[in-house]
């Protein structure tokens, strides 16, 4: 398997330096800032969404465990790191590739950003099919333009697209047993005018 991830990281970034404009999207979309911000937007958007006060709790409820998951997701992907010390592409194969984008010195396996983003993806897909649609391109570009950079395999990607839902399936689980607390909790928000 290894032998395919590496293949396929070096074959798209052999296509790196070809078209100047595509090389700039995938920087910008690999970038530390503009995915995380996209993320952290949407998150906020579905707070203050709903057309009634039971939908809107609903948003908010849904919300909170997409935070949840993007905490816990972090969380995991960190245990796998500091268990699986999985060197990125342009360590292993740095003579093959051009690195379009820093170093990150932590393992690859699975990509954080990309367990993130399909966090809070799976969060607003349960509440609104079309925005977290949306979501799932986005965290999938986010995935792909760092494999184009280099800096993940295909499998680093697909085992954080898994880790955020699976993450997120479970706080929605745990969400059952805390369930009193997290309504209530989002009741207080609301009487505190932040909801």
């Amino acid at each position: 398997m290894t032998s395919i991830d590496a293949d396929i990281v070096i074959w798209l970034n052999g296509l790196s330096g070809n078209v100047a404009a595509f090389d700039n999207l995938m920087r910008i979309a690999a970038s530390d800032y503009l995915m995380p911000l996209v993320f952290s937007l949407s998150m906020l958007g579905l707070w203050f969404s709903g057309k009634n006060p039971a939908q809107r709790i609903r948003y908010q409820l849904t919300t909170l465990m997409g935070i949840s998951a993007l905490s816990i997701a972090n969380i995991v992907v960190w245990l796998f790191n500091i268990t699986i010390e999985r060197p990125r592409p342009f360590v292993e194969y740095g003579d093959q590739l051009t690195l379009s984008f820093y170093p990150p010195t932590d393992p690859s396996f699975p990509a954080n950003p990309v367990a993130v983003g399909f966090a809070a993806a799976t969060a607003a897909w349960t509440i609104n099919r079309k925005f977290g649609l949306w979501l799932y391109a986005a965290a999938a570009l986010f995935g792909f333009s760092r494999m184009y950079a280099g800096v993940f395999y295909p499998t680093d990607i697909i085992g954080g697209a898994v880790v955020g839902i699976a993450i997120y399936v479970f706080t929605t689980y745990l969400r059952r047993f805390l369930e009193p607390l997290i309504t209530g909790f989002v009741r207080l928000i609301r009487g505190l005018s932040a909801a």
